[in-house]
């Protein structure tokens, strides 16, 4: 079994918060990330875009009442890659012999 490593790309608040809401979702439309986040449209894009480039995020555009959307949803990748993230977070937190 490979060892859970830290992920630079994830380990970002805003991009740990975006896996975490993806996580159990097939998708999310944009505005409802954004919103979740607590963040301007060019911050969330920008935090998607490096998602995205590294294959973690895929993106579906359509139009709701004549609006063009966009949803996001994680790849299997990018649910590998988070749930590596977070066992090696796990296993940080729970370090018992860590001495003041």
């Amino acid at each position: 079994m490979t060892e859970a490593l830290l992920n630079t790309v994830i380990h970002a608040p805003n991009r740990l918060r975006i896996c975490a809401i993806l996580t159990p979702l097939q998708e999310a439309e944009f505005q409802v990330l954004r919103d979740e986040l607590g963040v301007s449209d060019s911050v969330l894009s920008k935090h998607l875009k490096q998602l995205e480039a590294a294959g973690y995020v895929a993106f579906r555009k359509g139009a709701v009442n004549g609006r063009q959307r966009l949803w996001a949803g994680l790849t299997k990748a990018g649910r590998l890659a988070f749930s590596g993230h977070v066992k090696a977070l796990h296993r940080l937190a729970s370090i018992d012999d860590v001495q003041p």
